[in-house]
This record gives C-alpha cells, sequence and structure tokens, in this order.
C-alpha cells in the first residue's frame, strides 16, 4: 500500500487501529485475559512495523487480527514449552444438556437449560474460555465471538479447514464440561433463593 510521506503514513495506521482497537481489545481478553493490554500493544507494534505489507485498508480487520492470534500463541508458548493435554475421550462423551436434565439443578424450574445458563455472569464465562487450552479457544473466540468464518480461522492460524473444525467441535464440548464444573465449583448450581 502507498502511504505518501511518513506522516501519512502514521496518520492511517491511527485511523484503521484505532477503528479495530476495541475488537481486537476483546477478541485478546478472551484469548489472553489480564494480558490483554500487552498482547494488543505488541500486536500494534508488529502491524505498524509491517503496515507495509497490507495491500487494502478494507482487509485491515482480518491482517490486525492474524497478527493478535500469532502474539497470542507467541505468549502461550513462551509460557508453557508443552501444550496442556485434555483427555478428548471424556470431553466427547459428554453433553451439557444432558447433565442438566440429569442433575436437576432447578428443580422446579420449567426453563431447566436456560435457568444454568442465566447464572453465568460475563466474568464466569471468561473463567471458563480462559480455563481452556489454547488449540479450543482460539477457534471458539474467533468464529462464536467475532464472527469470523470456518474458512477464516484456518487462514488466520494456519490449519487446514477440517482440523479448524475438529478444533470447533472439541472445544464446545470441552466448553461446555468446563461450564458446568465451574458452576458447580462456584455454587452457581445452588438454587438461588426467591
Amino acid at each position: 500500500m502507498e502511504t505518501g510521506t511518513v506522516a501519512g503514513k502514521k496518520d492511517l495506521f491511527r485511523e484503521l487501529a484505532s477503528a479495530h482497537l476495541e475488537r481486537l481489545y476483546g477478541t485478546a481478553r478472551r484469548l489472553v485475559g489480564p494480558d490483554a493490554e500487552d498482547v494488543v500493544q505488541e500486536t500494534l507494534m508488529k502491524a505498524y512495523q509491517g503496515f507495509d505489507q497490507l495491500h487494502e485498508t478494507g482487509s485491515a480487520g482480518a491482517w490486525l487480527t492474524s497478527i493478535l492470534v500469532n502474539c497470542c500463541r507467541d505468549r502461550g508458548r513462551a509460557q508453557a514449552r508443552e501444550p496442556e493435554q485434555v483427555n478428548i475421550d471424556d470431553v466427547d462423551d459428554f453433553s451439557l444438556y444432558r447433565k442438566i436434565a440429569r442433575e436437576d439443578p432447578f428443580p422446579y424450574s420449567d426453563s431447566l437449560h436456560l435457568d444454568f445458563l442465566q447464572q453465568f455472569g460475563k466474568e464466569d464465562v471468561t473463567t471458563v474460555l480462559l480455563s481452556l487450552p489454547e488449540i479450543y479457544r482460539v477457534p471458539l473466540v474467533l468464529v462464536h465471538m467475532d464472527g469470523f468464518s470456518t474458512k477464516e480461522v484456518a487462514k488466520l492460524v494456519g490449519a487446514p479447514l477440517g482440523t479448524v473444525l475438529a478444533r470447533l467441535h472439541r472445544g464446545r464440548k470441552l466448553f461446555e464440561k468446563e461450564m458446568w464444573e465451574h458452576a458447580a465449583a462456584t455454587g452457581l448450581l445452588k438454587e438461588r433463593a426467591r
């Protein structure tokens, strides 16, 4: 992209970054939690350094998200040399719907599943998301919270589409299981006094 003068480049970058900053920060919060500000700052620094690689301003959102995902991935690699192991057999067998119906945590409810989900505040959902291994958390956030298509996510994370679809499936199942466990551990399953 031809940006003209250095001042023109700075102004154009500032405009594009400002337009996407809130979404980048929201995505980063869901991916790395309290380190979100640092990751967004690192993302913007890398984006500015590579700003000449952006060919169309219309694709700035996907371009910045790609850099953000890579920064989150780099941070995760630095924090843990070995990815967290998840027993997929346990996850694939879990069904939140069946678990709620079987356990019946709100016995006098006509809308049991909605009552369960309404117990979760934004902080609870964030806590559950951050408990997931990055390999599942990234596709879940990008598809279900940021609205990217699975094909776009495959391109962003550099994985085949089938791999992304499998990670989404397992990620959703793991998210459901972790929601149940979080609810049990934090007392969200106790019926609230009326």
